[in-house]
C-alpha cells in the first residue's frame, strides 16, 4: 500500500494533489465562514472543527468508494437531447441549494440587525453541521474524480485529503473572524457562493466553465476589496489623529 514512498514522482504527485485539494477547499471555507456565523459565538469554533473533520471523513469515504463515485458519471437518462448522470443531478441540486442559501443570507444580512438580539435568527448546531457536510460532499465530487486522474494510489489521495483539511482547520477560524468582522467582505463571500452555485449548475448541464476563470474573478474582487479596506483604515487613522490634535 505504501510502496510508493521510495518513488520521488509519487511525492511530487502528493504535493500537487494536496495543493489542489487546498485550492478546491476555498469554496468550503467561504461557505463555512458564512454558515457558522449564524451560530452563537460559543458554538462557532466547535462547529468549524466538527464540520471540517466530518467533511474530511466524508471525503475519505468517497475515496474508499471510488468505484461507486466513478459510476456516478454514467448516464442515467436523457432529457432535451442531453444525457444526465448521477453526478450531474448532484451538481444541479447542490448548485440550486447554494444559490438559494447565499441569496437568503444576503437578504438576512441586509434586512436584519447584526447584533445577537431578540430579532436575530440563529441556526441550530446540528443543522449547521449537516449543511457543512452535505455541501462538502457536493464540492468533493470533482476533487475526488480529479484525484483519481492525478495519482493511482488510494493512500496518496487520502493523505492529501487529510493534509488539506488540516490546513483548512488552521485557516478557517481566522478567515471566519475576518469575514464576520467586515460586512463588505461577508457580502463579497456570499456573492462568491452564488457564483460557485451557478458554476455547479452549469457543470451539471454539461456547460463547463474553467475553474481558473472563477478563481481569477474571486482573487480580483478580493484584491479590490482589500484595497478598499486599507483605504478605510487609513481614513479612520487620519480622522483619529485629526481629532486628537
Amino acid at each position: 500500500m505504501f510502496e510508493w514512498v521510495t518513488d520521488p514522482h509519487m511525492w511530487m504527485g502528493l504535493a500537487t494533489l494536496t495543493a489542489l485539494e487546498i485550492v478546491l477547499g476555498i469554496d468550503n471555507i467561504v461557505f463555512l465562514s458564512v454558515i457558522v456565523s449564524k451560530l452563537p459565538k460559543n458554538q462557532q469554533k466547535s462547529a468549524r472543527r466538527i464540520g471540517l473533520i466530518g467533511a474530511m471523513g466524508m471525503r475519505l469515504v468517497l475515496l474508499a468508494c471510488i468505484a461507486w463515485v466513478m459510476e456516478l458519471t454514467a448516464p442515467l437518462f436523457a432529457a432535451f437531447g442531453q444525457e444526465v448522470s448521477g453526478r450531474d443531478l448532484i451538481l444541479i441540486i447542490g448548485g440550486l441549494f447554494l444559490i438559494a442559501k447565499a441569496s437568503k443570507e444576503i437578504h438576512h444580512t441586509i434586512d436584519e440587525p447584526e447584533e445577537h438580539g431578540p430579532g436575530k435568527i440563529m441556526s441550530s448546531f446540528a443543522m449547521t453541521i449537516t449543511q457543512i457536510m452535505l455541501l462538502d460532499m457536493i464540492f468533493s465530487l470533482d476533487s475526488v474524480i480529479t484525484a483519481v486522474g492525478l495519482v493511482d494510489h488510494l493512500s496518496i489521495m487520502m493523505i492529501a485529503v487529510v493534509l488539506s483539511v488540516l490546513v483548512m482547520l488552521a485557516a478557517a477560524g481566522t478567515i471566519s473572524d475576518f469575514v464576520e468582522k467586515h460586512p463588505s467582505v461577508k457580502m463579497l463571500a456570499l456573492a462568491f457562493l452564488i457564483l460557485v452555485g451557478f458554476v455547479l449548475l452549469l457543470d451539471g448541464v454539461e456547460i463547463h466553465v474553467p475553474k481558473g476563470y472563477i478563481y481569477f474573478a474571486m482573487a480580483f474582487s478580493l484584491g479590490v476589496e482589500t484595497l478598499n479596506l486599507i483605504n478605510q483604515k487609513r481614513k479612520r487613522k487620519a480622522k483619529e489623529l485629526g481629532a486628537a490634535k
